[in-house]
């Protein structure tokens, strides 16, 4: 197994890295980011550091939060390890849908789709529940992957609820910016649910976060910051079905409304570093 460096540049006393390998999961190459703190000296050895994955939202690649998201002082002062993958197979060879930023390239909605032409890359499920942690733990031995959080924004909110639920023994905590929660009852999950998955609704469930707690899924650690200034927020985010759900199955979530942000960035970083720290005490 190996991967190519595509660069690296010291911040915050830790190293931002970008990297590329052959995955065999999307049958492309794929490019992620990874932050390392420094290792802090312990008798025996170095320390081993926790790690935190970062899922983007529709149309973006690993560069959006690792150039904007403002994550690295708080990594290094709490000493976890962020990484930041794509969000879907690229290449020529990958079908598109080139006039639809929410379908296709930059759309892989972190599933693993089962219908023609989609199903041959259109594998992030299967990449991020398997593939990329073994390279992470192969090519980073200081992390430790006994220990792992899980967040994101948007369609990456969505994965990262949707991962987290259903592998609750393996993510500590699970924490998303303006997450797209119902993905089954909005337009941007049934048109990207009935053309990755087919018709069969029943087969989406396990891609809805509000679905899963639903049919019994659980975590002990959620939390959700929302903008209510978010363009999206009554169409496609429909926080409070999350919220709902929630309450029936008796999680304590923290869903916190946020007054006047918006969708962007700008309110990703201002609550950006809260979130690591959030994740850091569930860590250890």
């Amino acid at each position: 197994m190996t991967i190519e460096t595509v660069s690296t540049n010291r911040a915050h006393g830790g190293t931002q890295g970008v990297y590329r390998h052959a995955s065999a999961e999307t049958g492309t190459g794929m490019t992620f980011s990874v932050f390392v703190p420094d290792r802090v000296a312990k008798a025996g050895g170095a320390a081993k550091l926790p790690v935190l994955w970062y899922l983007s939202g529709l149309t973006c690649t690993h560069a959006n939060v690792t150039e904007k998201g403002e994550y690295r002082a708080a990594c290094a002062e709490a000493g976890v390890i962020f990484v930041a993958p794509d969000t879907s197979p690229r290449g020529d060879d990958v079908p598109d849908a080139e006039d639809e930023y929410d379908f296709g390239k930059g759309a892989g909605f972190y599933l693993d789709a089962t219908q023609e032409p989609w199903a041959k890359n259109y594998r992030m499920r299967s990449y991020l529940e398997r593939e990329l942690p073994e390279v992470i733990a192969a090519q980073f031995p200081m992390a430790d992957m006994g220990r792992q959080s899980i967040m994101g924004h948007s369609m990456g909110g969505h994965g990262a609820l949707t991962i987290g639920l259903r592998n609750p023994e393996k993510f500590r905590s699970i924490s998303a910016f303006s997450p797209i929660v119902a993905p089954s009852e909005v337009p941007w999950g049934e048109k990207a649910f009935g053309r990755y998955l087919g018709d069969d609704r029943a087969s989406w469930r396990e891609y809805d976060a509000v679905a899963l707690i639903e049919d019994g899924a659980r975590h002990d650690h959620l939390l959700i910051d929302q903008g209510t200034g978010d363009q999206f927020l009554v169409e496609q985010l429909r926080t409070h079905r999350l919220a709902e759900a929630c309450q029936s199955a008796g999680i304590d979530a923290t869903i916190r409304l946020q007054a006047g942000y918006d969708h962007s960035y700008y309110f990703i970083a201002t609550f950006m570093a809260e979130h690591v720290r959030w994740h850091a005490e569930r860590l250890g």
